[in-house]
């Protein structure tokens, strides 16, 4: 059985899903926020900051600034298009 990602991969959903939320995020402001964390932790800590530490440090900030409602509308596009394939399958495998 395949994951839902899988899945996702193999029908071409996930690329639109991924745009989808790029689009999202950059509408929300979320892209702007985390280049200006990223400024800021940079400046704060100069030449001592690894990248190991930025990404650390700003994937978690950032996480927390992802709007509800973008998890939400991802959560349900996911959630119909795995839901569509299934009913799919099954028509497929009721012939």
């Amino acid at each position: 059985m395949k994951t839902p990602h899988q899945r996702l991969v193999m029908v071409g959903d996930r690329d639109g899903l991924k745009e989808l939320l790029r689009r999202r995020l950059v509408e929300c402001g979320w892209r702007d926020q985390v280049k200006l964390i990223s400024k800021e932790l940079i400046k704060e800590h100069g030449n001592d900051i690894t990248y190991d530490m930025l990404l650390s440090t700003v994937t978690t900030r950032a996480r927390t600034l992802v709007p509800d409602s973008v998890k939400k509308e991802l959560l349900q596009k996911i959630k119909n298009q795995l839901m569509a394939q299934e009913e799919k399958l099954k028509i497929v495998t009721d012939r």
